[in-house]
C-alpha cells in the first residue's frame, strides 16, 4: 500500500466510523483504524509537516469583525460577523477538509463558560457545509475525559446535528510531528489537525491564572497529547509555537458567556458574564488582543505572548488599525 494510498485511508476511516455516539461504532473504528496504520512505515523520527491554512488576504474587505446584541441568538451572532467578513465561501472551497477545533476541554455545561458555546459550533458547521464543505470534522483534545467533555457541553450533540463529524482524541490517532518552535519540538499531534485543508479555530474567552486571560492562541494547545502541563513553564512562548505551526484559516472567538473568573476550568456560574458577543478574523493576534482588553481591560502589550506572536509576525496587537466593523443586532 503506498504513502497516499494510506493518508486516504486513514482518512476515510476517521471521518466514517470515528465519531462520537455508540460505543460499538468506536470500537470497531478503533480497530479499523489501527489496520489501516499497520500499513504506514514505523516512525522512527517525527514527521515533518509544514501546515499553512490562511487563505489570501482580501483589502476591500473586514479583517476583523465583532457582533454583538442582547437580543441575539449565538448563531446569529456568527452569522453576522462572518457575513461582514466576507462570507463562508472565503475560506472554505467546494470540497475542502475542514477542522473545527472549539474549546472542549473540560467536564462542564455550557453555562459555566470554560467549553464554547455549542450553537456556535454548531453555526460554524452549517456554514461550512453550505459553502461545499466535502468533510467537517469537531475535535479536541480535552483535559478531562473526553467522552464526558464532549457530550457534557453538547458540543458533540450540537455538531452531529449540525453535519459534522465528531471525532474523540483516542491515544492511538496521534503522530510524532517536529513543531519547529522556539521552544516546543517534537511533540504528538492528533492526525485530524494535519490531515485538513482548513482550520477553524473556534475558541472561548475565558480568564487564565498563569496568562491572564485564555483565548484563540492558548486554545491551540488542544491539538497536541502528551505531558502539556510542562509546557506551563514556558507557557508563552508554547503558545506562540503552537500559533504558529497552526496557522488557521480563521479564528472565531466566543464572546456569547465570559468566564471572567476562575477559569480556566470554572464550574460556577457566578463567574459568568453574559457579553453577547462574537469576534471574528483572519488575524488570530488581533482577535485575542480585542477581546483581553474589551473583557479585563488588559492592554496587549502586557499579555506577553501576544507580544511574543507579534514579533512572529504572526498578527498585530493593534485591532484598532485594523479595518473593522462593529455590528448591534
Amino acid at each position: 500500500m503506498t504513502e497516499a494510498a494510506t493518508t486516504s485511508d486513514r482518512r476515510a476511516f476517521l471521518l466514517r466510523v470515528l465519531r462520537l455516539g455508540g460505543a460499538s461504532a468506536a470500537t470497531i473504528g478503533l480497530g479499523a483504524y489501527l489496520a489501516g496504520r499497520s500499513q504506514r512505515p514505523s516512525q522512527g523520527a517525527a514527521a515533518q509537516v509544514d501546515l499553512d491554512h490562511r487563505v489570501a488576504e482580501r483589502p476591500d474587505l473586514p479583517e476583523l469583525t465583532v457582533a454583538r446584541g442582547e437580543a441575539a441568538s449565538p448563531a446569529a451572532l456568527v452569522e453576522r460577523a462572518l457575513a461582514d467578513l466576507g462570507g463562508m465561501t472565503r475560506f472554505v472551497s467546494r470540497g475542502d477538509t475542514v477542522v473545527v477545533k472549539p474549546n472542549i476541554a473540560w467536564d462542564r455545561l455550557p453555562e459555566h463558560a470554560a467549553t464554547t458555546n455549542p450553537e456556535i459550533v454548531a453555526a460554524i458547521v452549517r456554514l461550512c457545509r453550505a459553502a461545499g464543505a466535502g468533510s467537517v470534522i469537531v475535535t479536541d483534545v480535552s483535559c478531562n475525559e473526553a467522552e464526558a467533555c464532549f457530550e457534557r457541553s453538547g458540543i458533540a450533540a450540537a455538531a452531529r446535528a449540525a453535519g459534522a463529524e465528531v471525532v474523540l482524541p483516542h491515544t492511538r490517532f496521534f503522530t510524532r510531528v517536529d513543531l519547529k518552535g522556539g521552544t516546543l519540538g517534537e511533540w504528538p499531534v492528533l492526525e485530524p489537525f494535519l490531515d485538513a485543508n482548513k482550520l477553524i479555530n473556534v475558541p472561548i474567552a475565558k480568564h487564565h491564572s498563569l496568562t491572564g486571560v485564555t483565548l484563540g492562541m492558548k486554545n491551540w494547545y488542544g491539538l497536541i497529547g502528551g505531558d502539556r502541563n510542562r509546557l506551563h513553564q514556558r507557557i508563552h512562548e508554547s503558545i506562540v509555537d503552537l500559533t504558529a505551526f497552526a496557522r488557521p484559516t480563521l479564528t472565531v472567538m466566543d464572546g456569547y458567556r465570559v468566564l471572567m473568573r476562575n477559569g480556566p476550568t470554572g464550574g460556577d456560574v457566578d463567574d459568568v458574564e453574559m457579553k453577547r458577543t462574537v469576534v471574528a478574523s483572519v488575524d488570530p493576534v488581533a482577535v485575542d488582543a480585542y477581546a483581553a482588553l474589551a473583557w479585563w481591560n488588559l492592554a496587549a502589550p502586557r499579555v506577553r505572548y501576544l507580544r511574543l506572536a507579534e514579533e512572529r509576525g504572526l498578527g498585530k496587537m493593534d485591532f484598532a488599525s485594523l479595518r473593522t466593523t462593529v455590528a448591534t443586532l
